[in-house]
C-alpha cells in the first residue's frame, strides 16, 4: 500500500523519507521521536527544590515484516527469530552509548496504534526510569544479601522439577488484570546474550503466548477515563510508560 508509510517503497509520515523495499525486518529512526540525542540544558535552578535535567536518547522504529496484514503470532517461527536477532542487535547498539534500552510494542487501536502494520518501537535515554530504578536497586540489594541473582532465585523456586530453556511465571492479578514474566533458565543479563538455542525457544514461546493472548483479548475490554493531550486529543499510557515512566507532555502551568 503506497499510502501505508510503514510499508516497503513507501514514502514515511514526515513526507521526505522514502522506505528501501525490505524483505525481512527494517529499522529507522522515529520520524517523531520523543527524546533527542541533543537536547539542551534546561540551566541551573536558583533553589534545590526545583531541578531539571536534560532527557537525552534516541526513539527507533522497527517493522517486523513487510506485510501490514500480520502480526507476530501469525509469522513463521524463522520470521519471529529474525525479529529475536534484531532486537539484540539495536539493545547491543544503543546499550552502548545509553544506560536505559526499552523495545516495545503498542499492539492494536485500543493501545493508540495508529498504524496496523506489524511494528514496534525502541527508546534509549540516558537515564534510568522510575520503574527500572526500582528493579535495579531491589535485585542488587537481594544479590547482596543472598549471593543469588534474584530472578535466577525465583526461577528456580518455580520450576525446580520442570525441564527447558524458558520458565513462563503468570503472575498474581495486579493493575494489569494478566502479566506474564518470561525468564531463561540460566542467568542472562541481555538480550543479545542468549544463545542459539534459546533464541529459537524464545520465538516459540513468543509465537504460542501471543496467540493466547489475542484470542482470550477477542472477549476482554478495559475501560478507563479518558486521560487527555489537550481538548481534543486522547493520551495514552501505552508500552514505554507501562513499564518505564509516564511522560509529561506539559508542564503544570501549560
Amino acid at each position: 500500500d503506497p499510502n501505508n508509510p510503514l510499508c516497503p517503497g513507501a514514502t514515511r509520515a514526515n513526507g521526505e523519507e522514502l522506505n528501501p523495499q525490505y524483505e525481512g525486518t527494517f529499522v529507522f529512526p522515529n520520524d517523531f521521536p520523543a527524546l533527542q540525542p541533543d537536547a539542551p540544558e534546561p540551566g541551573n535552578s536558583d533553589h534545590p527544590l526545583f531541578q531539571a535535567a536534560a532527557a537525552r536518547g534516541v526513539c527507533k522504529v522497527m517493522c517486523f515484516h513487510p506485510w501490514s496484514d500480520l502480526t507476530l503470532p501469525l509469522m513463521s517461527l524463522s520470521e519471529i527469530r529474525a525479529v529475536v536477532d534484531t532486537w539484540a542487535e539495536l539493545a547491543a547498539e544503543l546499550g552502548a552509548s545509553y544506560p536505559w534500552v526499552q523495545i516495545f510494542e503498542n499492539k492494536g487501536a485500543m493501545m493508540g496504534c495508529s498504524n496496523p502494520h506489524p511494528h514496534c518501537q525502541v527508546w534509549a535515554s540516558s537515564f534510568l526510569p522510575n520503574e527500572a530504578r526500582l528493579e535495579d536497586r531491589t535485585q542488587r540489594q537481594y544479590l547482596s544479601q543472598h549471593s543469588v541473582p534474584m530472578l535466577l532465585e525465583y526461577a528456580e523456586q518455580e520450576a525446580r522439577r520442570k525441564v527447558g530453556a524458558w520458565l513462563l511465571s503468570v503472575y498474581p492479578p495486579c493493575e494489569l488484570d494478566i502479566c506474564c514474566g518470561l525468564l531463561p533458565r540460566r542467568h542472562v543479563w541481555r538480550l543479545q546474550d542468549l544463545h542459539e538455542g534459546e533464541r529459537d525457544s524464545l520465538a516459540s514461546i513468543m509465537q504460542r503466548l501471543l496467540t493466547k493472548y489475542d484470542n482470550l483479548f477477542e472477549l476482554h475490554a478495559h475501560y478507563y477515563p479518558p486521560l487527555l493531550r489537550s481538548a481534543t486529543v486522547r493520551k495514552f499510557m501505552v508500552g514505554y510508560e507501562m513499564l518505564a515512566q509516564a511522560q509529561r507532555d506539559l508542564t503544570p502551568e501549560q
